[in-house]
């Protein structure tokens, strides 16, 4: 019985170190893990907003990224189609050109054919008009000729 009457002032004895111990953990808790844990929640609450705003903002930024790439999308295929239509404008203008040019050569050759038949005609005309005094002169020069071989035969 020694023991329990021991054990019984021990327990007498620790009764007030639990029961600081307990009015410690009570205010602890109190003044300490419920103002951390208020804090953390509070702190959660806030990194889960930031990232629903983060979300939010990234899909902003992505959508407005589309439409720039869209609007810079059709700003090309407006130049490239305006440089399409520069370039088919050239294209027309310098095939004007060479028909043009082309017109002017077979324009210039046709004239210049026409004056060559022309000079050559009046090349026939003149050649017809001497040939009668050509030829009388051919005629008399070989006639007026003192023959140089005996049988009269000349070459």
């Amino acid at each position: 019985m020694e023991i329990l009457h021991q054990l019984g002032e021990l327990f007498l004895e620790a009764l007030p170190t639990v029961f600081i111990v307990l009015i410690f953990f009570v205010f602890l808790r109190w003044a300490f893990f419920q103002p951390i844990q208020k804090a953390m929640a509070e702190r959660d609450a806030r990194i889960e907003g930031a990232r629903a705003e983060a979300a939010t903002v990234e899909a902003a930024a992505r959508q407005e990224l589309d439409a720039y790439r869209d609007a810079l999308r059709k700003a090309r295929s407006e130049i490239y189609g305006e440089q399409e239509t520069s370039r088919q404008a050239a294209l027309g203008s310098r095939a004007q050109l060479l028909k043009a040019m082309r017109s002017r050569a077979q324009e210039d050759v046709a004239s210049a054919k026409k004056r060559i038949a022309a000079e050559v005609a009046a090349a026939r005309a003149q050649v017809e008009i001497e040939t009668p005094a050509l030829a009388s002169n051919i005629a008399r020069i070989i006639l007026e000729r003192p023959s140089s071989s005996p049988g009269g035969a000349s070459r």
